[in-house]
């Protein structure tokens, strides 16, 4: 029995938690998936530091930035589905105990082994972003459910972008141990505050573990629009981790000639893409998914095109060729964002009582397609620099804007 304040969400009837959502609840859902984000791309801005202090090789040093997104994925597939077996609110806290956990002790890291251990449980706790989310979503009536994702979304992916400035930012004044002990007073601030305002959702899946986790193939056949919405959110996210990771190289050569500190404010610009994510969802409650989202892959091969001009010797000076790289990065952040915040809207609306498998599923593919856009970034950098990796880029938006052509009207 429950306490008159005390709030239930059960998945099968989503109804019942419409009246939940709130202004203060979605900002805090926000605030809680973009502090959590920021341990999985952190890492990608330290590896210059925590590879010559742990003495880790050139060759080694990506492992560091690989080892917390690793576990993230291990996450996403072995964890989140149990959002549809227990209960979510005693699940989060526990995952964020243990990123807390592994965070404090990675400050004390002596050699590289352990450190990449803790790395990895880092990565794999912080997956329980993908359980807020679709209890975000389960909290919001249907007609308000895109608008609800949308806000959150923007607190994700500011969290996304700000990781590596933030994390510059840090480890310059204080050394890159310091950012994990940041990072780990704030999720356990963070995990309080959840623990006292999440409200509870059960689960009314009866299986076991094994079935539930041999269920997410069947999910993926039985179920349309989360292929094609993970398609797309693949490519995208392709296309998004290509340009960020080639991104430095090219702002490090002339004109540009930034800094690693200009590099992290060149980052921190290109955040502003973020504040248009409410937009797409709103535009998803009043039934414009469809337009919306080849409007976003149209934009995402538009600031690719726009990269490639500012980054070639002829597109002006130094300073606009840097106004028009940034706006570009800003114009490819809304693409993105717009197709994850209009995927996630569609795939929510899907089977409530497999919510936390769906969601797994449907990042843990797109989280595949931005590892793809990673490592295909150094090839496509060495075999022909700027122009080859804004072509490759543009590429992935062309096949998510195909995806969208052939779709069936549903």
């Amino acid at each position: 029995m429950t306490t008159t304040t005390e709030a239930i969400i059960r998945p099968a009837a989503d109804e019942r938690a419409a009246d939940l959502i709130s202004g203060p609840m979605t900002l805090l859902f926000a605030i809680a998936v973009g502090v959590i984000v920021t341990n999985l791309f952190a890492p990608q801005t330290l590896v210059g530091l925590i590879g010559p202090s742990l003495g880790i090789g050139a060759g080694g040093s990506g492992l560091v930035a690989t080892a917390t997104l690793l576990g993230y994925a291990a996450g996403l597939f072995l964890l989140v589905p149990l959002a549809d077996l227990v209960e979510n609110r005693r699940l989060i806290v526990r995952m964020l105990v243990c990123a807390v956990l592994a965070a404090s002790l990675a400050t004390l890291a002596p050699t590289a082994g352990p450190l990449l251990v803790l790395l990895f449980l880092l990565g794999a706790a912080c997956s329980a972003i993908q359980i807020l989310v679709p209890i975000a979503a389960a909290m919001a009536p249907a007609d308000r459910r895109g608008r609800v994702i949308g806000d959150v979304m923007g607190g994700l992916m500011v969290g996304i972008l700000l990781a590596r400035p933030v994390a510059s930012f840090i480890a310059d004044v204080y050394g890159w141990r310091a950012f994990y002990g940041v990072s780990a007073l704030a999720m356990a601030a963070l995990t309080l505050v959840l623990a006292l305002r999440l409200p509870q959702r059960r689960s009314v899946v009866r299986s076991s573990y094994p079935a539930l986790i041999a269920s997410l193939w069947h999910l993926l056949r039985a179920e349309p629009i989360l292929r094609r919405r993970a398609l797309t959110a693949s490519l995208a996210m392709a296309a998004f981790s290509l340009f960020w990771t080639a991104v430095a190289l090219r702002l490090s050569q002339p004109p540009f000639e930034l800094s690693q500190r200009g590099i992290a404010l060149f980052a921190l610009a290109g955040a502003g893409g973020a504040v248009v994510t409410p937009l797409f969802g709103r535009a998803g409650d009043r039934g414009w998914t469809r337009p919306a989202t080849i409007a976003s892959h149209l934009v995402m091969v538009a600031a690719l095109a726009l990269a490639a001009w500012a980054g070639s010797a002829g597109s002006g000076t130094p300073l606009l060729s840097l106004l028009l790289m940034g706006a570009s990065a800003v114009l490819l952040d809304v693409g993105v964002t717009g197709d994850q915040t209009l995927g996630r809207r569609a795939i929510n609306l899907l089977q409530p009582e497999a919510r936390g498998r769906i969601n797994g599923l449907f990042v843990g593919l797109f989280f595949l397609g931005g590892a793809v856009g990673s490592g295909v970034a150094g090839a496509a950098w060495t075999w022909g620099g700027w122009p080859t990796v804004c072509a490759i880029g543009a590429a992935f938006g062309v096949a998510a804007l195909l995806s969208d052509l052939v779709e069936r009207r549903g």
